[in-house]
């Protein structure tokens, strides 16, 4: 089948920035509302909402999914997804947000070692190896200057728990694709997810003491927005967005989130950035474009040249 994905147009573009502002200010919205209702309560019921949708949706459509074939891998796909959202939840009580979204943005790193590994033709070029070191090393100096005796352990402690998310989500991503999951409908793979996150989270929200729900309007338009927008209809976009523009270009304007992250974190919460903060997450965004920027880079280097 010929490569009928286009390069992207304006319209992509503006899609794409309202996107990842919508994914980067999230982190910032979980941690704003955490008075009202806790992070780990408030993931599990938008994921009960999200689920709700995705079934009425596949309805709608006619889809089925396939749970005689994929029930496994779906079963690991949902718990990594969940486990993934518990160290969001938990580490927003410890660290800011800003730097909550910039680790779980180091994700594309863990699935490009993972595919390196798992599939020959994915292998990581030189250059893109220096991508991973430079990341890594700034996940390091992330981690430096944690030294307020206040505060400096319990955000280390939430900076650590936004790594391993990032982990996690790699993980996920790992599963889809070495999986039957790979050729499922996107609306099945995520509904696994959706329903475990809902399931496990909302039995530790209740289990951790963290189940308080103070149905006050904010907390009602708050579970609203995640749950519809960020977890149904953006995806829904990013899918439809996938299928009509090559992936390679979207994957490298995603990055936009982290940045957007960061600034909603300062400007919603009046987060402060501290010098080795910016210079770690700089040198994380570098190496993850390093990495997956390369294979475009590549193709745009060939295209040109056969031109």
């Amino acid at each position: 089948m010929p490569n009928t994905r286009q390069a992207l147009d304006g319209k992509a573009m503006g899609i794409m920035v309202l996107l990842c502002m919508l994914w980067g200010v999230q982190q910032s919205h979980l941690k704003a509302v955490v008075d009202e209702i806790s992070p780990m309560l408030l993931i599990a019921l938008r994921s009960g909402l999200s689920a709700l949708l995705v079934a009425l949706l596949m309805r709608y459509r006619n889809e089925r999914m396939n749970i005689a074939q994929n029930w496994k891998p779906g079963l690991i796909v949902g718990l990594l997804f969940a486990v993934e959202f518990v160290f969001v939840a938990e580490g927003l009580r410890h660290t800011a947000a800003s730097h909550m979204i910039v680790l779980v943005y180091t994700a594309p790193i863990f699935v490009a070692l993972g595919m390196h590994w798992l599939f020959p033709a994915e292998r990581l070029a030189a250059v893109q190896w220096i991508g991973v070191l430079l990341a890594f090393v700034g996940i390091g100096v992330t981690f430096l200057g944690h030294d307020q005796p206040s505060t400096g352990s319990n955000m280390l402690w939430g900076d650590f728990l936004g790594l391993l998310s990032g982990l996690a989500w790699g993980l996920t991503t790992l599963v889809v694709r070495a999986s039957s999951l790979a050729n499922a409908p996107a609306t099945e793979t995520l509904q696994y997810q959706l329903v475990a996150t809902f399931i496990l989270l909302l039995i530790l929200a209740f289990v951790m003491g963290q189940a308080e729900f103070n149905p006050t309007p904010v907390v009602w338009a708050s579970l609203a927005f995640q749950g519809i927008l960020v977890s149904f209809a953006s995806f829904l976009i990013w899918f439809a967005l996938l299928r009509r523009y090559m992936a390679a270009q979207l994957g490298i304007f995603s990055f936009l989130t982290p940045l957007f992250g960061v600034l909603f974190g300062v400007i919603l919460l009046n987060e402060s950035l501290e010098l080795h903060f910016m210079i770690g997450a700089g040198m994380v965004l570098l190496g993850l474009i390093v990495v997956s920027g390369y294979g475009w880079l590549q193709r745009r280097t060939e295209e040109q040249r056969n031109a």
